[in-house]
């Protein structure tokens, strides 16, 4: 009987493992949630796959609207099989909405709609808590090339546009998100994943918070929220 084949890594809510072949890899989705740069940690039962399973109709729908993504297919219920990709270490967060650390730098109330939406970058490094980065940083400490930056900006605003419409036509409003890409074959690839672990969606009616905010504030009903969007976008979660 063969061993299973060793992690190539393994992050707070994901573990990478090698492929079937160099360029692909096996991405494995855990019950565990982190927030505050991993302060507060807990394990949430079926939160892997319900994330497995949203992930993959969410880049899958990207992908069917010409997005170019790393998703290859999902595997099982906890686990897709991705490109392998060379990582740009920044994130790419787009705002349509006032919440989380934009109100707190800004001192704007939250729920403020935002026109046109907010476009950051964030440099991922949870020992110096994500700093906020512009172009000249990532051009100067070699992060990303400025056709890179212009190509992760485009992506961003065009996976905003389908996703926004996508949302409202499920009662909910994609307040922010954030997403992360890499090289491959000389292209810039949506990589990581696309999960209310991710993003934040609210009830288009009361307002309620249907994502990790309800982790992040202690709201309780987490998995359930997570459940509740994926039925409004038709995702099976035999729950």
């Amino acid at each position: 009987m063969s061993e299973a084949p060793a992690a190539i890594y393994e992050g707070k809510a994901k573990i990478l493992y090698p492929g079937d072949d160099a360029d692909t890899l096996v991405l494995f989705f855990k019950d565990d949630t982190s927030a505050f740069d991993g302060e507060k940690r807990e394990q949430l039962a079926r939160k892997g796959e319900i994330n497995n399973a949203f992930n993959a109709y969410i880049q899958t729908y990207l992908q069917e609207h010409g997005v170019p993504t790393h998703f290859v297919r999902r595997l099982d219920a906890r686990r897709s099989l991705v490109r392998r990709l060379d990582m740009i270490p920044v994130e790419s967060v787009l705002r349509n909405r006032a919440a989380g650390s934009l109100c707190r730098r800004l001192g704007i109330e939250e729920g403020r709609l935002l026109e046109p939406p907010v476009l950051e970058f964030f440099l991922k490094n949870d020992a110096l808590h994500d700093p906020m980065i512009n172009r000249s940083h990532m051009r100067t400490f070699g992060y990303a090339s400025a056709t890179e930056v212009e190509l992760m900006e485009h992506w961003t605003q065009r996976v905003n546009t389908l996703l926004s419409a996508r949302f409202a036509d499920a009662g909910l409003i994609l307040v922010d998100f954030k997403l992360e890409f890499g090289r491959a074959g000389g292209e810039i690839l949506l990589g990581d994943e696309f999960s209310p672990d991710g993003c934040r969606l609210w009830d288009a009616q009361s307002q309620e918070k249907m994502d990790k905010d309800r982790f992040r504030r202690g709201l309780g009903g987490v998995v359930e929220a997570y459940i509740e969007v994926a039925h409004r976008l038709g995702i099976a979660t035999d729950a």
